[in-house]
């Protein structure tokens, strides 16, 4: 049986990045959202959306990533807001309470506010769209 595998692509404007997960987050994993997520504020980054729409299976360590990312961006001036959380997600999310700290609009109704947010004091990377990370999750330590 094949190793379940988390994919993150990152594609950033300005101060904003769009980082889009694919696969499966769970305790080995997710380490790395927490990771490209630290990266996106060091890098200037201040409003960061995350889709999951293909993420097919999120625990509570992925919850933890979350929340602890959403703080780290709080406390330097930006918002981090998740998209279409897979259902493992959202059943956390609503036993927890804690949706209304990470949930967003879906994505592509996003308000004209953040979309039109002014550029960050540090200078933010050029635009670019790759795929960051291909990793199986159990080689991460």
């Amino acid at each position: 049986m094949p190793l379940p595998q988390l994919t993150i692509y990152r594609h950033d404007l300005r101060n904003r990045s769009l980082i889009t997960l694919a696969g499966e987050i769970d305790l080995e994993s997710a380490p790395l959202v927490r990771a490209v997520l630290a990266r996106c504020l060091s890098d200037g980054i201040r409003i960061v959306d995350v889709d999951l729409t293909v993420v097919t299976f999120c625990d509570c360590s992925g919850l933890n990533a979350f929340l602890y990312a959403s703080q780290r961006t709080t406390e330097a001036g930006g918002i981090l807001q998740l998209h279409n959380p897979p259902s493992t997600l959202g059943r956390i999310l609503d036993l927890t309470g804690c949706g209304f700290l990470l949930l967003g609009p879906p994505l592509g109704h996003l308000p004209p506010s953040l979309e039109d947010a002014p550029a960050p004091a540090v200078p933010a990377p050029p635009h670019r769209t790759a795929p960051l990370v291909a990793v199986v999750s159990g080689d991460v330590r």
